[in-house]
């Protein structure tokens, strides 16, 4: 599988922006010619809401753009952050557990990533 993540400068910024802030589990999927909605997905969580929230400020204040649009920051279940060409999904533990959107796009080219 060749490394899609090399080539979009963006994702890369992103996945390092949330690595910063040990997100667990991240990963990025290539959805391009999967979705109309998005070429790229991270899915990641954190263990604690301050963990989930420090994650997302970290995406959305270091990045050179703002998102289109911000979802569930007040809760800190699942964040969802969208930066048209990517969107960003971090969720708590339980609720990544539970909703398990990796399964839904098992079709798509996966990188994993971690901070160590």
């Amino acid at each position: 599988m060749k490394d899609f993540v090399k080539n979009q400068p963006l994702l890369k910024e992103i996945i390092d922006l949330a690595l910063d802030k040990k997100a667990l589990h991240l990963i990025a999927l290539d959805v391009r010619g999967l979705s109309s909605m998005t070429d790229f997905m991270i899915i990641c969580h954190g263990n604690s809401h301050p963990q989930v929230k420090a994650i997302a400020d970290s995406i959305r204040k270091g990045t050179p753009q703002k998102p289109r649009h911000l979802e569930g920051y007040e809760n800190q279940n699942w964040v969802l952050i969208d930066y048209f060409d990517i969107i960003i999904h971090i969720f708590n533990h339980d609720q990544r557990e539970y909703y398990s959107l990796e399964r839904l796009w098992d079709d798509a080219p996966l990188k994993q990533f971690s901070d160590e």
